[in-house]
């Protein structure tokens, strides 16, 4: 070989890199879907003790990315990593005599030795108890509603702390707190971490179907930022979704709030334009739509609804399947929808329902019909402080011919939103009502 020539890279090396970047794959793909598995199972043996267990489970893997890189990735990585944890709460747990009792508990929890490589039914049922447990653990109703949805992140999302202050728009250090003290507050409280009575389940079940809506939603029509779409937050509330109706199938209040997320996720890709501009339904590229989502939201939904329990994730997503099954927007079944409506402010007399039938109500009939529902007294008081009533009173204003009604209502609207997508839609609109 001649002087000056680069040697060529060695096998062994290109074989290194390669092993490398498989592991840190494995490792990052085990998190995410393993994570909230694994941390449902040590939160259980450390008796409650979710530091105890958060602590445990970043340690197996710290010590995977080392070990993986050398040896490969395992065949079971989830089990690999409930092992590693499992021996170092043990190790954590000799270091302070103190927790001499819990230490005992983990030495021979059962449950922990079946993740770790057993198979079988009891092992599996032992794992779905886990994940129920956690899920209603962080949504006890003893906890204020933003420290629920944090905790839930955290735990069962697997998303860091810096992320969940992200997605919320907070320095984190605050979210930090926040988890600090809702653990705390678990902990002095003496929240059990156990699935509750049957006779509570009901209510219990409400809280955290809110918490992962609120999380959908928060991510589908961000309150504030440049972004209208926060991706994370809704791939995150659909997956945590999925998992409470693997848990529990003949629930179908779970299966209608799934099948209504998938519904509107399956628009995701048409919602905005190429620079992030928000695009409002009627003006939606239609085969931009998933139509994998729509198929799936629909077969849920029709699942949920053939249990005869109808509430009003199921009548939402119901809407949801009306606007997703028009081939064209002037194929919507508004009359349907606005029936639909009517019916959901039965199950849920709020302002918002009220302002969406007023809505649904002027696309099937005309916008004055709309109006004078949006113009009742009551309703008008209620929502003055919310820019999406401004919006939708706007944008009828505008259908009916009324511009200088219109800028005004607009003008409002464009005040009241954070979110600079919607913010630059309106101000597109109100554009519009001065030429």
């Amino acid at each position: 070989m001649r002087r000056g020539t680069p040697k060529p890279e060695s096998t062994d090396a290109v074989g290194r890199e390669a092993l490398q970047d498989r592991s840190a794959q494995a490792i990052e793909r085990t998190f995410r879907e393993e994570s909230g598995r694994i941390i449902a199972s040590l939160i259980r043996a450390c008796g409650g003790d979710f530091d105890l267990a958060e602590e445990a489970m970043q340690d197996a893997f710290l010590v995977a990315l080392e070990h993986w890189r050398r040896q490969g990735v395992p065949a079971n990585p989830g089990a690999w990593i409930t092992t590693a944890a499992r021996r170092k709460a043990i190790d954590r747990l000799r270091r302070d005599r103190t927790l001499a009792a819990k230490r005992q508990l983990l030495e021979t929890d059962s449950a922990l030795t079946a993740l770790a490589g057993e198979t079988g039914e009891q092992a599996m049922n032992q794992v779905k108890d886990d994940r129920l447990r956690l899920i209603f653990t962080c949504c006890h109703p003893a906890l204020a509603l933003e420290a629920q949805v944090a905790l839930t992140l955290r735990t069962l999302g697997g998303l860091t702390t810096a992320e969940i202050a992200r997605a919320f728009l907070l320095p984190e250090p605050a979210m930090a707190q926040r988890l600090v003290r809702v653990k705390r507050k678990i902990r002095e409280a003496g929240i059990p971490y156990r699935i509750p009575a049957e006779h509570t389940l009901p209510e219990r079940l409400q809280a955290v179907l809110a918490v992962l809506y609120l999380i959908f939603n928060e991510g589908y029509a961000a309150t504030a930022g440049d972004s209208l779409v926060r991706q994370d937050l809704c791939s995150e509330a659909i997956r945590l979704a999925r998992v409470l109706c693997e848990l529990m199938p003949d629930e179908p209040e779970a299966l209608g709030l799934l099948a209504l997320m998938l519904l509107h996720d399956s628009r995701r890709e048409a919602r905005t334009g190429a620079g992030g501009e928000l695009i409002v339904l009627e003006e939606q590229d239609r085969s931009k739509w998933d139509q994998v989502e729509i198929r799936e939201g629909t077969a849920l939904l029709e699942r949920a609804l053939r249990m005869r329990r109808a509430d009003a994730y199921q009548l939402q997503a119901a809407i949801a399947a009306l606007h997703c099954t028009a081939a064209r927007a002037d194929e919507t079944d508004w009359g349907q929808i606005a029936a639909l409506y009517e019916d959901l402010s039965e199950l849920q007399p709020t302002p918002v329902v009220y302002l969406n039938h007023a809505v649904a109500v002027a696309m099937a009939g005309g916008p004055e019909d709309g109006l004078y529902l949006l113009d009742d007294a009551r309703l008008s008081e209620q929502l003055a402080g919310y820019h999406l009533y401004h919006a939708a009173r706007a944008d009828l204003l505008r259908r009916a011919g009324l511009h200088q009604e219109a800028r005004v209502a607009y003008l409002h609207a464009v005040e009241g939103t954070e979110n600079m997508a919607e913010r630059e839609y309106l101000e597109r609109r109100l554009r519009e009502m001065t030429c």
